[in-house]
């Protein structure tokens, strides 16, 4: 997934002034909400489906352009892992460790596109004990949570996210 997240990454700096961000929410949330669906409502599969090379360069290239341009990288990670039914500490780990890596892929475009200034680092540096904080409450919580709710939770959370990016996309579509 990770060299499908750099081209990603690196598609979404050269295009980012001719994509709608509005309608990139809105795709992706619609596809989110696809993914979701289709497993609630066909019969999951109760063994872990083999994933393509192909696929993680997709899902990953497509996580790393969103991820860049609507911060919304999660809703095509999880479609490419949730079916690989991955251990949950793994699947947790493996999410940090892409998303970590993303974040770092992301510092020389936003650069280049001037999304950083004393305001956003200052913002960012207040807002660092509350994600600590928060990163700690959600390694408790991954603990402690049986595997089987955690993933149905995955879906819950993946689907509210979805419905958020579609209603975030269709408020900015009638405002204008």
């Amino acid at each position: 997934m990770l060299p499908g997240a750099v081209i990603g990454v690196a598609a979404a700096w050269v295009l980012a002034a001719h994509v709608s961000d509005v309608a990139l929410r809105l795709a992706v949330g619609i596809i989110g909400v696809a993914f979701v669906l289709n497993g609630w409502l066909r019969k999951m599969p109760t063994e872990a489906s083999k994933p393509s090379a192909l696929g993680g360069v997709f899902w990953g290239g497509l996580s790393g352009f969103t991820s860049t341009l609507v911060q919304a990288g999660a809703p095509p990670f999880q479609i490419h892992l949730l079916p690989q039914r991955l251990p949950k500490l793994t699947f947790v780990g493996t999410n940090m460790i892409f998303f970590a890596a993303i974040n770092w892929f992301k510092l020389v475009p936003y650069s280049g596109l001037g999304e950083f200034s004393t305001r956003t680092l200052t913002t960012s540096l207040m807002l660092l004990p509350l994600a600590v904080a928060t990163n700690f409450l959600g390694i408790w919580l991954v603990r402690v949570v049986p595997s089987d709710l955690f993933f149905r939770l995955a879906y819950v959370l993946m689907f509210v996210i979805s419905l958020a990016l579609i209603a975030h996309a269709g408020y900015d579509l009638a405002r204008a």
